[in-house]
C-alpha cells in the first residue's frame, strides 16, 4: 500500500474534498447548462467576488477530464454507502488486504494531478512569451488555453509581479476583469484604499452586468462570514495541528492533506458551504483521531517549512522528507496573508473592508517588496515554530524566486535555523539530484 493510501481513507473529508476537486467538470457543465450559472475563472484565493454575485468560480483545471476509474468507482459508493460509510468499508477492506482498490484511488489521484499539471504546463512553454516564465504560470496559461471556451470571464487581481499581469493579458477568455491593486508608495492609507474600493466596484458592475444579479453588502458579508471560518478552520489545522508532537497521520500524509487544501482554497471547490462543511469536518477528524491516539509520534522529526509551492512544486519531495525522517508544513496562503479574516460588522463597509484585506495581503506577500516578502517569511517561520526551511526556487520566477539569499540571511540572524534551497521547473524532473540535495540538509538535525 502507498502511505498516503494506508492514512487518508481514515479521513471521510479528505476523500470528499479530492473527489470534488477531481470530478469537478460534470458539476461544473451542470451549473452552466442547467442552472446558467457564469463559471468565472479564479487564482491565488480570490474567488469572494463571484460568490457574492451568484456565479461559480473555477480553478480552471478542474474543467479538465481526468481519467480515474477507481475515483469513478469511489464516487459510485458514495452514492450508495454515503461518505462516511464508504471511508469505513474501504478501511476494513485495508485491514485483510482484499480490496486492491484503496491503493489505486490514491496513486490515480496524485499521478493523475501530476500529470495533468505537467499538460498544462507543456501546452503554455509552446507559447514564446511564456517560456521562460515560471511553471505555475505556464500551467494556468495551459488551463486557460484548453478550457477558456467554457469558461464565461476571468477575474484578475493585477499583483505587482510583471509575469503574473502578462500572463493574464494572454489569455483569451470571453470577459477579462481586472481589478487593480494600488502601489504601497502611496501618499497615504487613505487614499490607497480609496482607490481599491473604486476598483472592486468597476469590476462588481463588470460582474452584475455578466450574471445579472447584483451584488449588497449582505451578499458580500455572507461570503465572507463563510470565508472567514474556512480560514479560521485551515489555520487551525496549520497552528494547532501542525506544531503538535502527534499527527493524526504520517508526515507525508498530513503534507498531502496540506497540499490538497492549497489548490482548493483557490476556488473552494466551486461550492463555498460545502467546502466550509468538508473543512470543518477536517478539524473534527483530526481532532478524534488524536484524541483516541490514532496517528504518530512526530516528536524526534524535524519540522520543515518548505515555501513557496503555489507556482508549482514536486510532490514527491514531502515523500523523500517523510522517509529521511521529516516532516513537511505547506502554508503559502498563511504565508501571503490570504488567511486573515474579513471583519463583517453591521457598522462597517464590507467593500472597504474588502479593499483592506486585499491591501494587506498585496503589502505583505504577492507581488510585494522584497524587504516586507522577507518579514513574511521569518514571522511565519517563526509562528509555526519550524526546525528548518527548504525555499523551493521555481525557474522562470523573478518576484519570489530570486529572495532566498537575503531570507536565508534573515533567518539566521532572528531564529538561527537553517534554510536550504532546491530548484524546480518541472514536476518530475531532477529527484534524484533533490533527494541527494535534501539527504544532506536533513543531516543536519
Amino acid at each position: 500500500m502507498s502511505i498516503y493510501a494506508d492514512d487518508v481513507i481514515s479521513f471521510p473529508s479528505v476523500l470528499k474534498m479530492s473527489y470534488n476537486f477531481l470530478m469537478g467538470r460534470d458539476y461544473l457543465k451542470r451549473k452552466k447548462t442547467r442552472e446558467r450559472k457564469k463559471l468565472i475563472s479564479v487564482a491565488l484565493g480570490f474567488p469572494d467576488l463571484v460568490y457574492a454575485v451568484g456565479g461559480v468560480p473555477v480553478f480552471p483545471i478542474r474543467l479538465e477530464k481526468f481519467k480515474l476509474p477507481a475515483l469513478l468507482a469511489l464516487g459510485s459508493a458514495k452514492s450508495v454507502l454515503g461518505w462516511n460509510l464508504t471511508s469505513k468499508v474501504l478501511d476494513l477492506a485495508r485491514q485483510f488486504d482484499v480490496l486492491k482498490l484503496v491503493d489505486k484511488i490514491l496513486d490515480e489521484v496524485i499521478n493523475t494531478i501530476n500529470d495533468k499539471y505537467n499538460q498544462m504546463y507543456e501546452i503554455g512553454v509552446k507559447n514564446e512569451g511564456l517560456k521562460e516564465l515560471c511553471f505555475g504560470i505556464n500551467a494556468l496559461y495551459g488551463m486557460h488555453a484548453t478550457q477558456g471556451k467554457n469558461l464565461d470571464a476571468d477575474l484578475n487581481f493585477a499583483l505587482r509581479c510583471g509575469e503574473w499581469n502578462y500572463f493574464s493579458e494572454s489569455i483569451n477568455t470571453e470577459d477579462q476583469i481586472w481589478v487593480d491593486i494600488p502601489p504601497k508608495d502611496l501618499e497615504n492609507r487613505e487614499q490607497a484604499v480609496d482607490i481599491m474600493v473604486n476598483n472592486l466596484k468597476n469590476a462588481i458592475d463588470r460582474l452584475e452586468n455578466l450574471t445579472g444579479n447584483i451584488v449588497s453588502d449582505e451578499s458580500l458579508k455572507k461570503q465572507f462570514r463563510i470565508g472567514n471560518q474556512i480560514k479560521r478552520y485551515y489555520k487551525t489545522i496549520l497552528h494547532d495541528f501542525s506544531s503538535s508532537d502527534f499527527f493524526p497521520c504520517n508526515p507525508a500524509t498530513f503534507a498531502e492533506i496540506l497540499a490538497l487544501l492549497t489548490i482548493t482554497f483557490q476556488d473552494y471547490n466551486s461550492n463555498a458551504q460545502r467546502y466550509l462543511e468538508n473543512i470543518s469536518q477536517l478539524v473534527k477528524e483530526i481532532r478524534q483521531r488524536v484524541k483516541k491516539g490514532v496517528g504518530m509520534d512526530v516528536s524526534g522529526m524535524p519540522k520543515l517549512l518548505f515555501t513557496p509551492m503555489f507556482s508549482g512544486w514536486d510532490p514527491k519531495v514531502h515523500e523523500i522528507i517523510y522517509e529521511l525522517n521529516g516532516r513537511i508544513i505547506y502554508a503559502d496562503w498563511d504565508i501571503f496573508g490570504l488567511l486573515e479574516e474579513i471583519p463583517v460588522s453591521n457598522r462597517s463597509d464590507p467593500l472597504e473592508n474588502y479593499a483592506k484585506f486585499l491591501l494587506n495581503a498585496s503589502n505583505k506577500g504577492l507581488g510585494c517588496d522584497k524587504e516586507n516578502l522577507t518579514r513574511s517569511y521569518v514571522e511565519k517561520a517563526k509562528e509555526l515554530k519550524v526546525d528548518g526551511i527548504i525555499f523551493n526556487q521555481v525557474f522562470g520566477c523573478s518576484s519570489i524566486s530570486n529572495l532566498y539569499s537575503s531570507i536565508r540571511e534573515a533567518i539566521n540572524e532572528e531564529i538561527e535555523i537553517p534554510a536550504t534551497v532546491i530548484k524546480f521547473k518541472k514536476i518530475g524532473e531532477n529527484i534524484i539530484e533533490v533527494k541527494d540535495s535534501l539527504d544532506h540538509f536533513i543531516k543536519q538535525f
